[in-house]
């Protein structure tokens, strides 16, 4: 259960991935041509914002109930903080996607609050830009202490 979960995880976050550069995008764009807030916005939020709900979900499965790594951690705190790869799984990583999500969740609730709909570009640009930052930077990539692969097999 594990590693297909683990698996699943791995590719989703592709899709988050992609999604939140999608959202950046448009409103990056928006923002340049001063493009008001269109329901095509609407649906690539939406696309994200599920889609990294559903992410934060199973990584909450596979840390609490699954993986290998954080009951052992939790019970020698000391030890896992001085192993840069232990640390990164268990503190590091969860921390800055539970970040990622609660900017993703702002914005999201700040888009929707804002009549200007150019306002709302500039928020989206800010709220889920600054998520997608703290994505990337807490995402196990290959050559880090953590690095897990790019494309993970049931087997790995």
């Amino acid at each position: 259960m594990y590693t297909a979960l683990l698996t699943v995880h791995s590719y989703l976050r592709w899709v988050v991935l992609v999604a939140a550069f999608v959202v950046v995008a448009r409103a990056l764009a928006a923002m340049v041509a001063g493009r008001a807030w269109t329901a095509r916005d609407d649906a690539a939020v939406r696309v994200f914002s599920v889609s990294l709900d559903i992410q934060m979900l199973i990584g909450l499965i596979i840390y609490f109930f699954l993986s290998p790594f954080t009951y052992p951690a939790w019970s020698d705190l000391a030890a896992a903080m001085r192993d840069d790869a232990v640390r990164f799984i268990v503190i590091e990583h969860q921390t800055g996607m539970l970040i990622a999500v609660a900017l993703t969740h702002v914005g999201l609730a700040r888009v929707r609050r804002n009549a200007d709909p150019l306002r709302r570009q500039r928020t989206a640009l800010i709220c889920f830009g600054l998520a997608l930052v703290m994505m990337l930077v807490s995402i196990p990539w290959p050559g880090r202490p953590a690095g897990r692969p790019l494309f993970r097999t049931m087997s790995a």
